[in-house]
């Protein structure tokens, strides 16, 4: 069956330079009538101040890991959000996220495991230490945010399965129900979506699997109850509603790069000096400010995974 592709060519569509702009002028308009613009939605001054909500998790500890920048506000990061599982506009996920329903849930191990096995989330979650990791992560589209991330290290639960020696990537795979996620629906993507690391990036102590952000239990919007967290690589990389994770040897297909393998690179690793072949990655806007700001060498994270690409040519492997 053929893929979805957009009627509208490149050529036609809007610059990104020219739509960037339209939100500042949004926001200082927004600003005048005394609203505060948060995302690309008109929010009340009521819900721009919210609180987090959701139960709250049991975390053992809180690891800052985005140089002391300030944190993107609960409502930024709850209401402008990439879930194409829930629709593709920024909003559609908060709008939607009511038909999601994220218990109860299991997540499936299997593959090159010698334990492969079906597990509860709660499970899961109560046999590990909780640690919220506030992290700078960067979106293709040219923005960002700071996400205090609550999670349990991706590498801990790798080691817990045994892979075996032929394990060489791990797969995740989201949830496939166009009920529950009615953006499924529609063939913007094929369905169910997949994402991809290879084991040493799974196990680098950066990789988090989210189940919750400022202290709460995660939002459906963001990828409840089970998300992918890597955060110096693009945000598509983030699977979200996680239900499967497959070990195995050679490198999974995985979804953005199957629908435009000339944008989207299967590494993901943020690099402003490749640009996207519609706009530059050179610069970002953080969510809830005006000015954009220099894109850093893995979102800021060079120190810590450079040395996992070392040899390789990132323009190429992108």
């Amino acid at each position: 069956m053929a893929r979805w592709r957009p009627d509208l060519p490149d050529r036609d569509a809007t610059p990104e330079r020219v739509w960037l702009r339209r939100r500042e002028f949004l926001a200082l308009g927004a600003a005048g009538a005394g609203a505060a613009l948060l995302g690309g939605r008109l929010l009340s001054g009521r819900a721009a101040a919210g609180e987090p909500a959701g139960a709250a998790l049991p975390v053992a500890r809180k690891v800052e890991l985005a140089g002391g920048e300030k944190e993107s506000s609960w409502d930024q990061i709850t209401t402008y959000n990439n879930f194409y599982e829930l629709g593709t506009e920024k909003g559609d996920p908060a709008a939607k996220a009511g038909t999601l329903h994220p218990r109860p849930w299991t997540v499936r191990i299997d593959g090159e495991v010698k334990r492969s096995q079906t597990l509860d989330v709660d499970a899961l979650i109560r046999s590990f230490s909780l640690e919220e990791r506030v992290y700078r992560m960067r979106c293709v589209e040219a923005w960002s945010m700071v996400i205090p991330w609550v999670g349990l290290p991706l590498g801990e639960l790798v080691r817990r399965v045994e892979p075996t020696s032929r394990a060489r990537y791990v797969a995740f795979q989201t949830l496939l129900d166009p009920e529950q996620l009615p953006g499924e629906r529609r063939r913007v993507l094929e369905w169910p979506y997949v994402e991809g690391l290879r084991i040493d990036e799974a196990t680098h102590p950066l990789a988090l699997l989210a189940v919750g952000l400022y202290g709460r239990v995660l939002p459906g919007q963001n990828g409840a109850p089970l998300r992918l967290v890597v955060p110096w690589k693009y945000g598509f990389k983030g699977a979200k509603s996680i239900v499967r994770i497959t070990f195995q040897e050679a490198q999974p297909t995985t979804t953005w790069n199957l629908s435009a393998p000339g944008e989207y690179g299967f590494y993901a690793n943020v690099n402003p000096e490749v640009d996207h072949p519609r706009w530059s990655q050179a610069r970002e806007r953080r969510i809830g400010e005006f000015l954009r700001r220099k894109t850093l060498p893995f979102n800021g994270y060079g120190d810590q995974v450079a040395s996992l690409y070392a040899g390789m040519d990132l323009r190429k492997d992108f």
